[in-house]
């Protein structure tokens, strides 16, 4: 499943894809209910692809497109994934000397540090 491509995506190749205007205009939580339906306890590599937000929160990738997601969004939507079986995760694509003020290094820091907040509090679960 992808989420938050900003490219039109018209393929059948076995994916859900929602691109970040379909993002944009849905409700988290309705896209949320979707991932879990789709997905279920199957075993979830998550990767961030920073480039999926908007360039004025993350300009310092190598594919900056305007009409991303915000990074209140994307935090919402990361934080809303931990009762998935989630395996490994990682964030791509931050090139950093393409943003002289580090707010991508921020985002991708923040966005990090979720990641690993939501596997920390399954611990919890046990």
């Amino acid at each position: 499943m992808q989420i938050g491509i900003r490219t039109e995506f018209e393929r059948d190749n076995g994916f859900t894809v929602l691109d970040a205007g379909q993002v944009n205009d849905r409700g988290v939580d309705d896209i949320l209910a979707q991932v879990k339906q789709i997905v279920g306890d199957l075993p979830v590599y998550l990767t961030f692809d920073i480039d999926c937000l908007d360039p004025s929160a993350a300009p310092g990738t190598g594919t900056p497109v305007i009409g991303g997601l915000t990074s209140d969004r994307a935090l919402k939507l990361v934080r809303g994934l931990q009762p998935l079986n989630i395996v490994g995760m990682d964030i791509v694509e931050v090139a950093s000397a393409y943003d002289q003020a580090q707010i991508t290094a921020l985002a991708a820091a923040t966005l990090a540090l979720e990641m690993l907040c939501i596997q920390g509090a399954k611990r919890g679960d046990d």
